[in-house]
């Protein structure tokens, strides 16, 4: 990736065109504040307009303050909303093929990876999503359960302090209280029960796409890390006291 002028230039996939049309259907509901404005797409590569803020690394210490998190939950509910009212393609491909759901009148269309990292912030607070490469019809509580484990985090005392840099362990469960209350209303479910089926969900596709020799998952696969993200999902599932709002 390469940003130019204002332009990122990144490599296209073959989900790059059915991405491009969906951020152009958001920016159209008047979500062009919050998703890039997407350029060119040549098949090879791909160009968007620059969103300016932190993101990817300098993105974690966001996550810190509760009022970013909260910022964080009310855009991806933006997002999701906006999102039933498009008509993908023909011809669509999407990004996570093992969550994707038959498209009907007000499916909802999901990120697929809405981790600190995805969202920019601007002054402390989250104010545009960013790398569509998983967006997939689906149930937006899979996105819900996958930045309730990155934002709470969901994860052991030790990666809170070292992975996530927090000051001391946070409270776990009232930041997922302030995230699902932020969001708003959703069908009742199970929030463990929703973290471990939505990690299974990333680590059967890892697998998939390592078995298929695609990178940097077939490195991600050969150095372990599946083993790694299994012994976080049972941790999960072992901490329903510490995660249950």
């Amino acid at each position: 990736m390469s940003i130019t002028q204002g332009v990122v230039t990144r490599p296209a996939c073959a989900q790059t065109a059915t991405v491009h049309a969906f951020l152009r259907h958001l920016r159209a509901q008047g979500l062009g504040d919050v998703v890039p404005d997407p350029l060119s797409n040549d098949g090879t590569t791909e160009t968007l307009r620059f969103v300016d803020g932190d993101a990817g690394g300098a993105a974690w210490q966001h996550q810190h303050d509760v009022e970013g998190l909260e910022s964080a939950a009310r855009l991806l509910r933006r997002i999701h909303d906006a999102s039933r009212t498009w008509v993908p393609p023909s011809d669509a491909a999407f990004g996570h093929p093992l969550l994707a759901v038959p498209v009907e009148e007000g499916t909802a269309f999901c990120h697929g990876d809405p981790g600190p990292w995805n969202f920019v912030w601007r002054a402390g607070r989250a104010v545009a999503l960013l790398d569509w490469d998983y967006l997939h019809p689906g149930d937006p509580v899979g996105d819900l359960a996958y930045a309730l484990f990155w934002f709470a985090p969901a994860r052991a005392d030790e990666h809170c302090l070292d992975w996530h840099h927090f000051p001391a362990v946070p409270d776990r469960r009232e930041r997922i209280r302030r995230f699902l209350a932020a969001y708003g209303p959703t069908p009742p479910f199970d929030v463990v029960d929703a973290i471990v089926r939505r990690g299974q969900a990333t680590i059967d596709l890892e697998l998939a796409l390592a078995a298929r020799g695609v990178e940097p998952q077939r490195t991600w696969v050969a150095d372990g890390a599946v083993d790694e993200e299994a012994a976080e999902l049972r941790w999960v599932a072992d901490s329903r006291d510490l995660l249950t709002p």
